[in-house]
């Protein structure tokens, strides 16, 4: 029998009730703090399930986001049944919301995607089932990065959000002859805990005068990283190319290594770009933290690479680690790989989502698929006690949970129920977990 919840204010009041009329029939259970011998016991983790409206087509999710969070105990039940779409909070955004979460979960953070209130960033404290009560004062980041901005939470503490942007602008001679694009960054820091403005700064950053003058510039960014050290900040670029003759979108050219913008950090200042031989294609991301921290040096997802997706590493000297060769089409067996989302847990053993060339094309686009990774041994093995659909759409992917060497994914195909399943990362078990259920066209996002 599946088990549906109560509005927790509801349920509280009840046990609130039940509690003043036992509290004082026995002391027995009383909790001593002073007492070395009773210690009071650990609360589960709240995991919050994001759920994607439809909006015009499925899979589109630009109806927005609704939210619903439940014990870490609770999303592992299977007899547990949650519905975002009936009884969720929509979290404030046009289309799909940028969400967050803190280390412990108690904490939920969100930039507004589009429209009016776009670039808004409001934080919430997690109470279960619907109920996220806002805390601290909003702020907005557009006059800085415009109203759809591309932000991620840094790995300090809960401390800092970083959200970034991109313009571009042909340049031209005096002749109207194409000479390169000008690719501006912005970047900007945002106090997540007084929620306000840290620091700003706009550079110029160009690629080499060989790859400008074939057309080649940075035309997207995204998912800033902190290194170890705390003083590089990297950024995730996609670099796009014009034909230099016509200054029209060229497709055809030669995908360079992949590269990543390096800045000073907390200033922000003295941009550089530095560049694989390993791995060719994009390192922006989409939806998801494309690159992580670990063991001293940060591992980062590409994308669009012409030999398959690889998981890059730059070490501590600030510098791709050009000995580091991660392929997951060597790794899985396929042709083709696309790492839409992964997140490695403290084991440097991580839940990866990928499609390939051979995925069937679903109601929304390729389907996907869930592997279990191992940075330090290379290796990876698709997940195969989890469900696949080819409605099962995981482009728009953004969030897992790691509790310990446990990491909490969502599985449902576009307009289909799915679970919460639980991978044990050390031994590659997988628990089914909390049944999700789903509306028409509609489809789950993650868990913060």
């Amino acid at each position: 029998m599946k088990r549906t919840f109560l509005n927790l204010k509801t349920f509280a009041a009840i046990i609130l009730t039940a509690g003043l009329m036992t509290a004082c029939s026995s002391d027995d259970d009383t909790i001593d703090p002073t007492d070395p011998g009773t210690v009071e016991p650990e609360k589960p983790r709240w995991i919050t399930v994001a759920a994607a409206k439809m909006g015009d087509n499925p899979g589109d999710g630009n109806g927005g986001t609704l939210i619903y969070s439940v014990t870490s105990e609770d999303a592992k039940d299977p007899t547990v049944s949650i519905s975002p779409f009936e009884n969720g909070f929509i979290a404030p955004s046009n289309r799909t919301a940028r969400l967050q979460s803190s280390e412990d979960g108690n904490t939920i953070f969100n930039i507004s995607y589009a429209g009016d209130t776009g670039g808004n960033y409001t934080k919430y404290t997690v109470e279960g089932g619907q109920n996220f009560t806002p805390t601290g004062t909003e702020v907005s980041i557009a006059p800085y990065v415009g109203t759809a901005p591309r932000w991620i939470k840094l790995f300090d503490g809960d401390q800092t959000g970083a959200a970034v942007y991109v313009n571009t602008e042909n340049e031209f001679d005096e002749n109207d002859k194409y000479t390169r694009t000008e690719a501006t960054i912005g970047v900007v820091t945002l106090d997540l805990v007084n929620s306000s403005i840290k620091e700003f700064q706009e550079h110029s950053v160009p690629l080499s005068d060989e790859e400008e003058a074939q057309g080649y510039y940075i035309s997207r960014i995204d998912m800033p990283t902190l290194n170890t050290a705390g003083d590089k900040l990297y950024i995730g670029a996609r670099i796009s190319k014009v034909d230099p003759a016509t200054a029209e979108t060229d497709r055809n050219g030669e995908i360079l290594g992949s590269k990543t913008i390096v800045l000073d950090y907390p200033s922000l200042l003295n941009p550089t770009v530095i560049s694989s031989t390993i791995g060719h294609g994009n390192t922006n991301g989409y939806r998801s933290i494309n690159s992580f921290e670990y063991n001293g040096s940060v591992y980062q997802a590409n994308q669009g690479d012409p030999e398959g997706s690889h998981i890059l590493k730059i070490n501590a000297d600030n510098e791709y680690d050009n000995t580091y060769d991660f392929n997951l089409d060597d790794a899985l067996g396929v042709d083709g790989a696309y790492i839409l989302a992964w997140r490695p847990a403290s084991n440097g053993k991580a839940v990866l989502a990928y499609r390939h060339e051979g995925s069937a094309e679903g109601v929304a686009g390729l389907q996907g698929f869930f592997a279990l990774v191992d940075l330090n041994a290379k290796t990876a093995v698709k997940l195969d006690d989890i469900p696949y659909d080819p409605d099962f759409y995981l482009f728009q992917y953004q969030g897992f949970v790691v509790e310990g060497t446990e990491i909490y994914l969502t599985q449902g195909a576009v307009g289909q129920n799915g679970n919460i399943y639980v991978v044990e990362t050390e031994t590659g078990a997988v628990t089914k977990g909390a049944e999700l259920v789903n509306v028409a066209g509609s489809h789950f996002i993650g868990v913060f």
